[in-house]
């Protein structure tokens, strides 16, 4: 996922690197979480990388910071993948399994149409209804509804993307959802 990132990033002509430590990612203009894999291994990996900390206090510097899929999910409080783990709780709310019976496959894989917030800076010249690519068994159930900045459907209406202040995170992948993908992470890069 963080390949497949970068060379989205560097296609719009972003500059970007891959951290290795604390110190770089508070020099940063802007920060991008990518994830994939479970809940409990990933914050596993950022308390194991001292990394923890350094993605909180990014969070609260007022620089733009982008979660993607696995990135939006840690953001929150917990999940249901992983209920020993802790998330990082910049935002309150749950990770919950789409439910099984509805006739769908999980994981939930493909295009999906998103309802946007217009007034979210990530989704500027976009239509109300984008499609978007998803790759993903867990969604979120934000408690505070005011930062969802997006939602789906999928047997369930969930939570497909949040805004709060500087914070912007996406269940969808940007860098997988084409022109649309593409115009998001300019409308991020726009805001460095």
């Amino acid at each position: 996922n963080i390949l497949s990132v970068q060379k989205a990033l560097d296609h719009i002509g972003c500059e970007n690197t891959v951290p290795s430590d604390a110190a770089v990612i508070s020099s940063a203009d802007g920060a991008v979480l990518p994830g994939v894999g479970s809940f409990g291994d990933a914050m596993d990996h950022l308390d194991a990388s001292g990394l923890v900390g350094a993605v909180r206090d990014f969070a609260a510097s007022g620089k733009p910071f982008l979660g993607i899929c696995l990135g939006l999910q840690v953001l929150f409080d917990s999940s249901e993948e992983s209920p020993e783990a802790h998330g990082l709780s910049l935002m309150q709310g749950e990770v919950r399994r789409f439910p099984s019976g509805m006739g769908l496959k999980i994981p939930h894989i493909g295009w999906n149409s998103i309802a946007v917030n217009p007034e979210c800076p990530l989704f500027k010249g976009l239509s109300e209804n984008p499609y978007v690519y998803f790759v993903h068994s867990y969604y979120l159930d934000a408690a505070d509804k005011s930062v969802v900045s997006a939602t789906a459907e999928y047997g369930v209406t969930f939570h497909a993307a949040v805004w709060k202040d500087n914070v912007f995170a996406t269940q969808f992948h940007p860098e997988k959802s084409g022109s649309v993908g593409l115009r998001i992470l300019r409308n991020f890069a726009d805001m460095l």
